[in-house]
């Protein structure tokens, strides 16, 4: 290789190391076990509960990237606010939209609530 194709490979590296850590430092607090816990559920709910386990391998992983902040929600008891995430899922051809709410609390992440729905039009 010569010195420009070097130079070109290096900035390249350098862009995706900086994109990266860009990506990391916006993510929502709790995104990292959000998207450990998404892939989780997507997997509990395409194996119908572990009767089906084949059809866990054709979960696709969830990337911390991909968690986003949609809102927040009020308790039903107390004051406070919880955080909602959102993650979207994919098997095989299916997509499932995943909500986590978790109460965040002195940089603890505390899940309170979950919800998975196929993101599809039956009717």
């Amino acid at each position: 290789m010569n010195r420009l194709q070097n130079l070109l490979i290096s900035l390249a590296l350098i862009s995706l190391t900086a994109g990266a850590a860009h990506a990391k430092r916006d993510a929502p607090p709790c995104a990292v076990d959000a998207a450990a816990r998404a892939e989780n559920l997507l997997k509990f709910h395409v194996t119908d509960g572990g009767k089906m386990p084949e059809m866990a391998d054709a979960a696709a992983p969830v990337d911390v990237g991909d968690v986003k902040r949609i809102g927040d929600l009020k308790p039903l008891r107390g004051k406070g606010r919880y955080d909602v995430l959102e993650v979207t899922g994919h098997v095989i051809k299916a997509e499932y939209r995943i909500h986590l709410i978790y109460a965040v609390m002195q940089d603890q992440c505390l899940l309170m609530g979950q919800e998975i729905i196929e993101i599809d039009g039956p009717f």
